[in-house]
């Protein structure tokens, strides 16, 4: 199939066409490097975090530990929608092969690291990489399916989330087990070559030129502000008191770049993120939905298995399987969703159905104490999983559904955004509900641990006297009450957002036929 070239005017005016339906076999053979793109993504920190303590016995700094993670989330996270434009701009494979460079050059570097400080340097290199990822993966996915049959391939990537959260943690315990920590690195490099093989052979999209400025003020005030946002929930109530005046110079730096980047994007020739993408009902919608699926996933990943260790017993040397019953729910209900939304065209029930029972199952998880079953708290994560299960695809496949082609990009890195920032304040604010009623618990109880409960293992933990073990798993039960309650509450913010949404058609392959037509008669 020849190559097209495509002039992308400064300001387009005219709509961009559905994508051109391709043969199941061509999808298939560009869904492998897409795949494996995603697992990079998704797998890193992940397998990094088990070997953090080997790393910082071999390298030191121990004080400096945090920044290890915190340098690669700020830079994916600052630099997701700079990816999303610059694929619309300049053409989405070009691109997500350069990010995937970037991400592969980190790797390389962050794994032949000899200071802490190196490592923290390259892996902001692999997080700027990172940020392309999920991003070309979800964008290109928009540019070769078409929103009808987007539904059936949504499987695929809950099974690669399942994977990656299940799988994560037992990799990178084997692998620094049996051969480094420096592999936790270096296993990147295979997996990447094979996603840039596989996308350089079978991927064919038509070459875009634009002839637009970049809107280099619009992406500096953004990455300004997305990066005090996620510095304000990394450091606050952990680094810095919440009222302390780093965190509210923080909140200031961020206020004031937001609002200069509103002002910027409004006047920009080709804005970094078009703010007429949130007129549409759908898309802003669905940007709140994200950002409570974020919320509500990530406090889930954090203090569940916290629970089942301190609380249930649990081991934490497979701490990936922990989670399994809710990464099951979760994808079972993706790939039925996918299947029906292919099959109808309909989707608008979902979201609405997904909120609810997220809602339920974070209320389920609320009720979860010293004596519930590890059986009954499995069910209880089967429910939660299931109603993630019926949102973290269609989120996706709702925003560019909402949006032109010419946009798939910006949706895509939109979507993706709001899921990361409010994963990131879902941590932070279920962080400080949690150590508060583990605080407060733990005074009423007069059972006071020796250098607080945040030092507090499962290792730990037994060697203490019975009494103190009985008020600390009280005091964990309570705290894990507390966070999921107020998921709960959450949650039904998500559910008034799904009621307002519309069905608008998921266009098809016949329609893009009649569309092309009707484009041919009129010529």
């Amino acid at each position: 199939m020849p190559k097209q070239q495509v002039d992308t005017p400064a300001a387009a005016e005219v709509p961009e066409a559905d994508p051109t339906p391709r043969s199941p076999r061509e999808i298939r053979l560009v869904m492998i490097g897409l795949v494996v793109a995603m697992l990079l993504a998704m797998l890193d920190n992940l397998i990094v975090g088990t070997a953090m303590p080997t790393i910082v016995g071999d390298l030191g700094g121990a004080e400096h530990l945090s920044w290890v993670v915190t340098a690669y989330t700020l830079a994916t996270a600052a630099s997701t929608p700079i990816w999303g434009k610059l694929g619309d701009l300049y053409g989405r494979k070009g691109t997500f092969l350069i990010s995937i460079g970037i991400f592969l050059l980190g790797s390389a570097l962050s794994g032949l690291s000899q200071t802490m400080t190196q490592l923290i340097a390259f892996r902001a290199v692999q997080g700027l990489g990172a940020g392309g990822l999920m991003v070309g993966v979800m964008s290109i996915m928009g540019a070769l399916v078409l929103p009808r049959d987007r539904g059936k391939y949504q499987g695929m990537f809950a099974a690669v989330m399942a994977l990656a959260t299940i799988g994560g943690p037992l990799v990178g315990g084997f692998i620094t087990d049996h051969l480094s920590w420096h592999w936790t690195f270096y296993i990147n490099l295979p997996l990447g070559i094979v996603a840039l093989a596989f996308i350089v052979v079978t991927l064919k999209l038509p070459k875009v030129r634009s002839t637009a400025k970049i809107d280099y003020l619009g992406a500096v005030l953004l990455t300004v502000g997305i990066t005090s946002l996620v510095l304000i929930t990394t450091w606050g109530g952990q680094e810095y008191a919440w009222g302390s005046k780093q965190i509210l110079g923080l909140a200031a730096l961020a206020a004031a770049a937001l609002i200069g980047f509103c002002y910027v994007e409004q006047r920009a020739e080709e804005p970094m993120l078009p703010l007429g993408l949130f007129r549409n009902r759908n898309f802003a919608l669905v940007s709140v939905i994200g950002f409570i699926v974020g919320f509500a996933m990530f406090g889930a990943v954090t203090f569940l298995p916290l629970y089942q260790q301190t609380v249930q017993g649990a081991s934490a040397t497979n701490s990936g399987l922990l989670l399994m019953p809710m990464m099951f729910g979760m994808l079972v209900i993706s790939l039925v969703v996918g299947g029906i939304v292919t099959k109808t065209g309909k989707y608008r029930i979902f979201p609405i159905i997904g909120t609810a029972v997220m809602a339920g199952g974070s209320l389920l998880l609320s009720t979860l104490g010293t004596d519930t079953s590890k059986f009954t708290s499995a069910c209880y994560m089967v429910v939660l999983g299931a109603g993630m299960g019926f949102l973290m695809q269609i989120t996706m496949l709702v925003a560019q559904n909402s949006v032109e082609l010419k946009d798939m990009g910006v949706a895509s890195s939109t979507a993706t955004l709001f899921r990361t920032i409010g994963g990131s304040f879902g941590v932070a604010l279920f962080g400080a509900l949690f150590n508060n009623q583990v605080t407060s618990t733990m005074a009423a109880s007069g059972a006071q641990v020796p250098g607080g409960h945040g030092q507090l293992g499962p290792e730990a933990l037994r060697a203490l006297p019975a009494k103190f073990q009985d008020a600390y798993h009280h005091a964990v039960s309570n705290g894990i009450h507390t966070v999921f309650l107020w998921g709960a509450v959450i949650s039904l913010v998500a559910v008034a957002a799904a009621l307002f949404m519309r069905e608008t058609p998921l266009r098809g392959a016949a329609d893009a036929a009649a569309e092309k037509s009707l484009e041919a008669t009129a010529v």
